[in-house]
C-alpha cells in the first residue's frame, strides 16, 4: 500500500511539472548596437520597464546594448534561429529581406519628420512592417534617428558643388544612385571608419543626422555642413514572425502596447537631441552651417528626384506615391 501511495504521489508530481514550466516568464532578448544613453538605447530600456510593468512575472526583458550580443550584420540571422527576439537595425539593413523599405532611402521624399510620422503610422507605412514576413521577419514599429544633412570641406549650395567629391554612404543601392545623380562618388564604408576617413581626407564628405555628426565628432573634421534635410535615417524594430505569432493571445497585445509607448518616447528624445546637437555644432565654430535658399534646395531636388523612378519597380509606385502624399499637410 505504501508503494502504491508513493507511486501515486510521484505521478502527481510529474503531472504538476509542466504547469510550473508553463508559468515561467517569457524571456525577451533585445539586442542593439549603440550606447544606452542614445535614443535607441533609452527606447530599449523604456520598453523593458513598460513590458515588465504591464506583465509582471510573465515577461522578462533582457537588453544587450553596444553589440554585446550581436552586430546589426548578424542579429537578423540570430533572430531567425531564435537566439534573440528583438532588434532595431537601420532600415537599410533589411535589403535582403524586402526591397520595399528602400522607400525610406529615397532623396527628398519627405519634407520633415512630421511627414515621416504620417506615412509610417498610415496604412501603407504599417503594411510595410509585414513586407518581410515571407522571409521570417515581422516589423513592429519605427524609431527615428532624424533627417540627414550633407557635410564637406567646401560649401555645398548647388548640386554642381558635389561633383567629383567622395561621400561615404551606407550599403544602399538607393544612396549610391543618389550621389551618382549629382556626379559625386559614393563610397560604401562602415560607420565606425567615417571619422578617420574624413580626418585623413580619404573621403571628402558624408551624410548624417545632426546627432551623429555631433556625437561622432564629424563636425571637427568637416568645414561645412549643409542643412539639406535630403534624406531620412531611421530604424525598424523587428522580430521573428514565428516567435511573434506563437506568443499567447493575452501577452502579445501588451508587448506591442509597451513597444509603441517606448517608440514614442524614443522619438521624442531623438527630436530633442538633434535640435540640441545642431546648436552645439554652431556654437563650437568648428563647422559652418550652410542654409540653402528655396531656389538652391530646388536644384538639389531636381537633380536627385529621378532616383525615385529607378527604384519604382522594386519599391512599388503605390508605396512611393503614398510616401510623397504624406507631405500634403506639411
Amino acid at each position: 500500500m505504501r508503494f502504491i501511495t508513493a507511486s501515486i504521489a510521484f505521478a502527481a508530481l510529474l503531472m504538476a511539472t509542466p504547469a510550473v514550466n508553463a508559468a515561467d516568464p517569457i524571456v525577451i532578448k533585445f539586442s542593439h548596437v549603440v550606447a544606452e544613453n542614445t535614443p535607441k538605447g533609452q527606447m530599449a530600456n523604456k520598453f523593458k520597464e513598460l513590458a515588465e510593468a504591464k506583465l509582471p512575472g510573465k515577461v522578462v526583458v533582457e537588453v544587450f546594448p553596444n553589440s554585446q550580443l550581436f552586430t546589426d550584420d548578424k542579429v537578423l540571422e540570430a533572430m531567425l534561429l531564435g537566439d534573440v527576439q528583438l532588434a532595431a537595425p537601420s532600415l537599410s539593413k533589411l535589403d535582403n529581406y524586402t526591397k520595399k523599405l528602400q522607400v525610406f532611402d529615397l532623396p527628398f521624399l519627405f519634407e520633415d519628420l512630421d511627414a515621416v510620422d504620417r506615412f509610417q503610422h498610415g496604412e501603407t507605412g504599417q503594411a510595410l512592417l509585414a513586407s518581410m514576413e515571407g522571409k521570417g521577419l515581422t516589423g513592429l514599429g519605427y524609431l527615428h534617428n532624424g533627417m540627414k544633412q550633407l557635410s564637406a570641406n567646401k560649401p555645398l549650395r548647388v548640386p554642381a558643388d558635389a561633383a567629383g567629391l567622395q561621400f561615404r554612404i551606407q550599403a544602399s543601392d538607393v544612396l549610391q544612385a543618389q550621389f551618382q545623380a549629382v556626379d559625386a562618388v559614393p563610397v560604401k564604408k562602415p560607420f565606425s571608419e567615417v571619422f578617420i576617413l574624413l580626418q585623413t581626407k580619404a573621403i571628402d564628405g558624408q551624410e548624417n543626422t545632426w546627432s551623429n555628426i555631433y556625437s561622432q565628432k564629424f563636425f571637427e573634421v568637416q568645414e561645412y555642413i549643409t542643412e539639406s534635410n535630403h534624406g531620412l535615417l531611421d530604424y525598424i524594430v523587428v522580430t521573428s514572425t514565428e516567435w511573434w505569432e506563437d506568443l499567447p493571445e493575452d501577452i502579445r497585445p501588451q508587448i506591442k502596447a509597451a513597444l509603441d509607448e517606448a517608440l514614442a518616447y524614443g522619438n521624442k528624445i531623438a527630436a530633442d537631441l538633434n535640435d540640441g546637437d545642431k546648436q552645439k555644432i554652431i556654437d563650437s565654430g568648428r563647422s559652418k552651417v550652410v542654409d540653402l535658399t528655396p531656389e538652391e534646395r530646388a536644384k538639389w531636388v531636381d537633380a536627385m528626384k529621378p532616383v525615385w523612378g529607378k527604384f519604382e519597380d522594386e519599391i512599388g509606385k503605390d508605396v512611393i506615391d503614398a510616401a510623397a502624399a504624406s507631405n500634403a499637410a506639411s
